[in-house]
């Protein structure tokens, strides 16, 4: 374990004043060897090209926590749920998911403030579940991250075609755009990386939340037609939907398609996970940006779907033409609604906006994907190499790793490999979703193992709210989508055609992959099942709470200095 301490050109612990002197930087060095400093910003910097580096601010991580939970999954994908269940269904839907995301997300909140270390939450399942769920799990979250990356690299591609198409700029050109400038920004470093996501992150919760002031204004007659909408679209056409099947039995398959789809809308929100070991003072900042979870899936997802039933029949043409529009601003609910009601030219806007949503995710999704595989290696389940940082705390092997599977989106540039990539994008929900089952597993067993070594809750930085039988019944519902999320395979039907098979093995093949990696691990290493009493809550737990008192002495030789962006304090803070 690594202890910090003084490094040889001074003795003594640090003090405000010291900090001061040395012009805001300070010099540590550990008994493993690492050399940390402090830099006038409150970063914690190593030189042993093993470690990240903490330069991620509060600001920075709470808006990378809303950025990961809104996407086109909501601004688009919305549409769809509506199409198929109805304004009822998805309400309840999207309620019930976003319910379901915060019980995972205090989970992985309670063990990732307690020790907010690089390997994430395939690190935590390492240690107090199993060395082989731990693997399973990082090269799940990986490969999902690894294929969603391409996908929306030709999504931010497909906008562009609303205004140049295809055929007067071939979309190759800007996959390779994009692809260059989303390497780019995870190559500069972390504190660049944070700058960038922080800023189109603001933007992305100014849009959602101006598309919900303005639903509101139309809801209530304020549009320039003054059709006042209130919930007519509940009694015509209704409030749920028949869905495959008629009767009570269609709506509630209806009801279920919506919590398909809000999983797919609400993967991503645990991202933040993976940022914590390169953020600063983890132990305050993460805490929080879990518990104002909540908040922001009451806020922009609930509140998005209720007032979208409002205004949108689940019956229009307008709304099915729309569902295959693919990415561009026409493919959104939203954008109908604006046209319904007789508003012009901002269509044009939204797509700019939804623009930066897929350029913002597929810059994000990137990091992941390089931080998840560094995690890897740093517990020793991927190549070493992969481990290396720059001077920068950049995983550059990582990166490139990542970066060479981004060359997929290629493949959608040729009409006939489409169907084919589409395929592979069927995974990416089920491998979210077995992220969020392992990261409950993992919450239930570090339960059982802090009561077993009597670690109490005021031992605790934050400890979830719904403790053991909120993961439990969370647990359950997880497994219970994930086996049925592709059920109108299941179902066949005049009207929805026999058995699809393709349909049914790309939706599951995750599955029997995240198996075969655990029981294959399981067999090849020989592991057993982390014991209760014998889980390690303190290795690497030292070397952050050594980092977080160079933190708060930094804070303190910085006196009333309130660090941070003035704009974003006196504009765009109060909204959080």
């Amino acid at each position: 374990m690594a202890i910090f301490r003084r490094s040889p050109a001074s003795s003594g612990e640090i003090s405000p004043h010291e900090h001061d002197k040395e012009m805001g930087k300070s010099d540590y060095t550990t008994s493993a060897g690492e050399h940390p400093t402090i830099a006038t910003d409150g970063a914690v910097h190593y030189a042993d090209h093993e470690h990240l580096h903490r330069g991620l601010k509060a600001r920075h991580i709470t808006m990378i926590a809303i950025g990961g939970a809104i996407g086109t999954g909501l601004i688009i994908g919305t549409g769809k749920a509506l199409a198929q269940a109805g304004p009822a269904s998805i309400l309840i839907g999207y309620t019930a998911v976003g319910f379901l995301v915060y019980v995972v997300m205090c989970g992985l909140g309670e063990m990732a403030a307690w020790l907010p270390h690089a390997s994430g939450f395939s690190g935590y399942a390492t240690r107090f579940v199993d060395p082989a769920l731990g693997f399973a799990l990082g090269y799940t979250y990986w490969f999902k991250y690894i294929i969603v990356t391409p996908n929306q690299l030709t999504a931010s591609a497909l906008v562009i075609q609303e205004w140049k198409t295809a055929e007067q700029v071939n979309p190759g050109v800007w996959i390779t755009i994009f692809f260059i400038a989303i390497v780019c920004i995870n190559y500069f470093g972390v504190q660049f990386f944070g700058e960038f996501e922080f800023w189109l992150s603001s933007i992305k919760v100014v849009v959602i939340v101006g598309l919900i002031l303005l639903s509101f204004i139309l809801v209530l007659g304020g549009g320039p037609t003054h059709d006042r909408t209130g919930f007519r679209y509940y009694k015509d056409p209704g409030a749920f939907k028949e869905y495959i099947a008629d009767g009570a039995w269609g709506r509630f398959l209806g009801f279920w398609s919506s919590l398909i789809g809000a999983v797919f809308a609400y993967l991503g929100t645990e991202l933040v996970g993976v940022t914590v070991g390169e953020a600063q003072n983890p132990r305050k900042v993460i805490p929080r940006a879990i518990k104002l979870t909540f908040f922001r899936i009451i806020f922009f997802y609930v509140l998005s779907v209720f007032f979208l039933g409002m205004l949108v029949p689940y019956d229009s043409d307008d709304l099915a033409f729309a569902n295959s529009a693919g990415t561009k601003a026409s493919a959104s609910p939203f954008v109908l609604a604006i046209r319904l009601a007789g508003i012009q030219h901002l269509p044009g806007i939204l797509n700019a906006c939804i623009l930066l949503f897929t350029f913002s995710a597929s810059n994000s999704d990137l990091y992941i994907a390089s931080r998840t595989i560094y995690g890897l290696a740093k517990n020793g389940d991927a190549p070493r190499i992969l481990a290396y940082t720059d001077k920068r705390g950049v995983p550059v092997a990582s990166l490139a790793l990542s970066s060479c599977f981004c060359l997929l989106a290629y493949l959608n540039v040729a009409s006939d490999s489409r169907v084919v990539f589409g395929y592979f994008y069927n995974l990416v929900t089920i491998f979210g979703l077995l992220t969020w089952i392992s990261i409950l597993v993992t919450h239930i067993f570090w339960l059982r193992a802090r009561k077993a070594q009597g670690l109490t809750d005021d031992q605790m930085p934050y400890v979830a709210p719904f403790k053991m039988i909120g993961s439990y019944i969370a647990l359950a519902f997880c497994i219970i989508i994930a086996l049925t999320k592709n059920f109108s395979v299941f179902t066949p039907s005049e009207k929805y055609g026999k058995f699809d098979s393709t349909n049914f093995v790309t939706g599951y093949l995750g599955i029997p992959l995240y198996l075969i990696m655990i029981f294959g691990y399981k067999f090849w290493h020989k592991t057993k099942r982390v014991r209760a009493h014998e889980a390690d809550f303190y290795t690497g737990k030292d070397e952050v709470d050594r980092e977080e008192e160079a933190f708060l002495a930094h804070q303190a030789a910085m006196g009333k200095n309130k660090g941070g962006n003035w704009f974003y304090r006196t504009f765009v803070a109060w909204l959080f």
